[in-house]
């Protein structure tokens, strides 16, 4: 059994903040591999499901960004699992915005969610950091952390969330370099192909393929950026 878990703030008013692409991804993830109808249960909204042969526990913590460690620690403890098998999506501020990386452990970078979950678990489990990049100036960092994706990040947000619901299975089976090679070339300007060939096998259902762009238009724009942020 693997605990997914997916951070963000409950609530209408902060449903499409940056600071809630956790659950963004979360919900991203049910939807596409069909997952139970919501329960509340240890503090959190919680769905069941299968990857590939995996149980699949998905909550999200109803707690508050603050408190995320409190559900994600009653969880755990309801199902004898260990930090080992938990799997958390979060925003990374220090990522530049469609970027994406995984790891096992590590500190908590600033991030309250982060902070809450290692001191209830320890550090030990994987993180799934997806980037909504850095607004440049420490003053703009809250409002840029809880304000709504901007109309013109809405493509590469759709393509973000698109990959990690098609690619999480690779975390399950804790396969985090084969994780990040697919995600690398799914967010490639060649990924509609790819996508495409995976839903021909049935691997990939509810949303469409990410679109492939031009030389000149945003998308292509913004990636070659991107090829020399860190």
């Amino acid at each position: 059994m693997r605990l997914l878990v997916g951070l963000g703030n409950p609530g209408s008013k902060y449903k499409n903040h940056r600071h809630n692409i956790g659950f963004m991804a979360l919900d991203e993830i049910i939807e596409r591999h069909n997952f139970s109808t919501p329960k509340n249960r240890w503090q959190s909204i919680a769905y069941e499901g299968r990857l590939g042969s995996e149980k699949i526990i998905a909550i999200k913590p109803q707690t508050y960004m603050n408190e995320s460690g409190r559900a994600v620690g009653e969880a755990m403890r309801f199902f004898k699992a260990s930090p080992a098998d938990v799997i958390v999506f979060y925003d990374e501020l220090d990522l530049a915005f469609g970027k994406i990386k995984a790891k096992i452990g590590g500190g908590a970078a600033g991030h309250n969610g982060i902070r809450s979950i290692s001191a209830h678990i320890g550090a030990e489990y994987t993180r799934v950091r997806m980037g909504i990049g850095h607004p440049g100036h420490k003053d703009r960092v809250h409002g840029h952390v809880l304000g709504d994706f901007a109309k013109a990040e809405q493509d590469m947000l759709h393509d973000m969330l698109n990959v990690v619901a098609t690619e999480t299975e690779w975390l399950v089976k804790d396969d985090l370099p084969r994780f990040m090679s697919e995600v690398a070339r799914y967010m490639s300007p060649t990924a509609a192909t790819e996508v495409a060939k995976k839903s021909d096998k049935g691997q990939a259902q509810s949303k469409p393929a990410l679109k492939q762009e031009t030389k000149e238009g945003p998308m292509a724009s913004m990636l070659r950026a991107l090829k020399g942020d860190k």
